[in-house]
């Protein structure tokens, strides 16, 4: 968990018997140097744990899966962005607010550009995790359904948001193709730019020049 430690095997400089630690994102960073390096499917979480000195069930305190690791602290960046939709203006149009909390949702700082493109690439091109994705996506149009639904007094399971959280996912996952087919491009940028498209109804008088 963040900002959680445990004692790893690992040898480093220091007094004898002392062990360092590591931590969920330091963890997640020797797993994604083994997948450049060695690709997704031959990496398996033996080596994930071997490469950072903690064992097996030091990973799974970490992670349930080598999938998982791809994903990082998803859970809790959905609650984060249920409290981002909590704290949009009752007044604003739900779309505004949608627009508004994705492409929060979606910022990074720039030292963690490079690894967060590395990680889309994964999700988005790796089909062996095709499948987890899929659980993964479901939770995220959850969460924006659950926030529709409050705003337009349904239930979040009614076709109006379920609508706008699958129209909403699939803006997102092209904005995120766009971003990985343009190194130079700014996510933040590319994502208000589908859903600002999203709004509108992608009509005629949004086109672009």
């Amino acid at each position: 968990m963040e900002g959680g430690q445990v004692s790893t095997a690992a040898n480093s400089p220091g007094r004898p018997g002392r062990r360092p630690s590591t931590s969920q994102v330091e963890l997640e960073k020797v797993a994604f140097r083994l997948f450049d390096r060695n690709g997704f499917d031959a990496t398996t979480v033996d080596d994930i744990a071997k490469a950072a000195g903690i064992g097996r069930r030091t990973f799974f305190r970490y992670f349930d899966s080598k999938n998982d690791v791809v994903w990082g602290a998803f859970t809790d960046q959905l609650e984060y962005m249920r409290e981002r939709f909590a704290a949009r203006p009752p007044a604003e149009p739900v779309m505004e607010s949608l627009r508004a909390v994705v492409v929060d949702f979606n910022r990074v700082e720039a030292g963690e550009t490079d690894r967060h493109r590395r990680r889309l690439q994964l999700i988005l091109r790796v089909p062996a995790l095709q499948a987890h994705s899929t659980l993964r996506y479901a939770d995220w149009r959850a969460v924006v359904a659950e926030f529709a639904a409050h705003r337009t007094g349904v239930h979040p399971g009614d076709l109006r948001p379920q609508a706008i959280a699958h129209a909403a996912l699939g803006t997102a996952l092209a904005a995120y193709e766009h971003w990985l087919g343009d190194p130079g491009s700014d996510l933040a940028t590319v994502l208000d730019t589908a859903f600002a498209e999203l709004a509108r109804g992608f009509g005629e008088e949004s086109r672009c020049s």
